[in-house]
């Protein structure tokens, strides 16, 4: 349903590194990881959209005809163009390829391979962290349970704001319902939640 002026090819990268970071931060509370790796996906790829929703097509099309020349050059010349070559190889005047270069950059994507690494923060274990002592676990304890207690729309949305920190008009384009739906809901949970923890602690 996008443009045809977006990759199809660039969604399923930035879904892929989307299905990656939903894989480190899945907890199991009875919500399964599928539908959360669905939203996930679903919400990395609708923020990308949004960013890029402000360039303008031409920009979108130098982008993708930069990479093809690029590639064209670095097979032919066997090492990475530089500017005024690549300005040469689409025939535009090197002002006109600077300026189309900077309208353009944001759209610029890298391959899931090419940002992976042991050492980027986006795929690091974060291992276990302290916890600040009993009272912390006993009182994450009775959160965790409290929230498994929830209808699954509720936890979710819990899950999204509190955790994926997106805010309310996000939450509802991921979930398909309106900002105002998804305050109703996430103030009926915490409410809910306060009651329960109120009877534990």
């Amino acid at each position: 349903r996008v443009q045809q002026s977006i990759e199809v090819e660039d969604l399923i990268q930035i879904g892929m590194v989307a299905l990656i970071e939903a894989a480190r931060g899945f907890e199991d509370r009875g919500l399964g990881f599928t539908n959360y790796a669905k939203l996930r996906v679903r919400g990395a790829m609708i923020d990308h959209l949004r960013q890029i929703s402000t360039l303008t097509r031409s920009a979108m099309e130098f982008g993708k005809a930069l990479a093809r020349a690029r590639c064209v050059l670095e097979q032919r010349l066997a090492r990475t163009p530089d500017d005024s070559e690549l300005a040469v190889e689409m025939g535009m005047s090197p002002a006109a390829f600077a300026e189309a270069k900077v309208n353009a950059e944001a759209v610029r994507t890298e391959a899931i391979d090419a940002v992976y690494s042991d050492h980027n923060l986006w795929f690091a274990d974060p291992g276990n962290a302290p916890d600040g002592g009993m009272q912390a676990e006993d009182m994450q304890a009775a959160l965790t349970k409290a929230i498994g207690t929830l209808p699954e729309r509720e936890a979710m949305i819990l899950q999204l704001y509190f955790v994926e920190e997106m805010n309310l008009e996000e939450i509802g384009q991921t979930m398909d319902i309106g900002a105002a739906r998804v305050c109703q809901i996430k103030k009926a949970a915490l409410a809910k939640l306060k009651g329960i923890l109120a009877e534990v602690i």
